[in-house]
């Protein structure tokens, strides 16, 4: 059997832009996406800390060093410039593999710089 188990977060970090007209996704600095061990292309959950609303979508590296977090297309509308978003990475895996992962914590400050890195969940 296959579980669904949390792989990875960035954890409160600040969206910097949201862009209606483009077409979907969000945007993430590609040093925070190395940070999580999280991939272009992956699919993911954002939680908004502001307002509550919880979407899914995938990811599109943003520029190194800029500390972007840009939502894209109509995700654009579940979010304003400066909310705090959680946006969390899934993996499949046997319960063994799910015994034994550790999922990649990064929390971030205010300018989405990595305040914490941590593996597990404590």
């Amino acid at each position: 059997m296959n579980i669904t188990m949390l792989y990875s977060k960035l954890h409160r970090a600040t969206v910097t832009d949201a862009n209606l007209n483009y077409v979907g996704s969000i945007t993430v600095d590609q040093d925070l996406l190395d940070a999580a061990d999280m991939s272009v292309g992956q699919k993911i959950d954002i939680v908004n800390v502001n307002n509550g609303e919880r979407f899914s979508t995938y990811i599109i590296a943003g520029e190194r060093g800029k500390k972007d977090i840009c939502l894209n297309g109509a995700a654009a509308r579940k979010v304003h410039k400066g909310d705090k978003i959680i946006i969390i990475a899934y993996a499949i895996m046997t319960e063994k593999e799910a015994d034994e992962h550790q999922p990649k914590i990064v929390i971030l400050d205010d300018d989405n710089g990595i305040a914490q890195e941590f593996k597990g969940l404590k």
